[in-house]
């Protein structure tokens, strides 16, 4: 097997996070750090319609490709809005990040394909 080192691609970060029931105070409050990150969409009733508005998240405004549960990749560049983000829930959750050497763009476009 022939590994070939290419300069100049686009380095990522593989995100995993785990969430601890027992340190949020209660389900609401696990669910704004869910909205907060992935966005969320509102529901309002009115007299005779029903008015829906998408609600951004931080994962919004980040190209991510998500891997799995509570898993998934974003370009190196990006990478501070998530950390950020979640240095704020620190006390409620873990998480690690793990540097790979990958063309994002190419696993970003892929993973557009497939949930054509």
């Amino acid at each position: 097997m022939r590994i070939e080192i290419r300069r100049g691609k686009t380095s990522a970060v593989i995100i995993s996070f785990d969430t601890h029931s027992q340190n949020f105070e209660s389900a609401s409050e696990r669910n704004k750090f869910f909205h907060g990150l992935y966005g969320w969409e509102q529901t309002v009733p009115g007299n005779s319609r029903v008015y829906k508005y998408w609600r951004s998240g931080v994962l919004d405004g980040v190209p991510h490709v998500k891997i799995s549960d509570s898993v998934f990749a974003v370009a190196m560049e990006n990478m501070k809005k998530v950390e950020e983000y979640f240095q704020e829930w620190e006390d409620k959750i873990e998480w690690e990040m793990f540097e790979v050497m990958m063309e994002f763009d190419k696993l970003l476009n892929k993973n557009r394909k497939i949930s054509e």
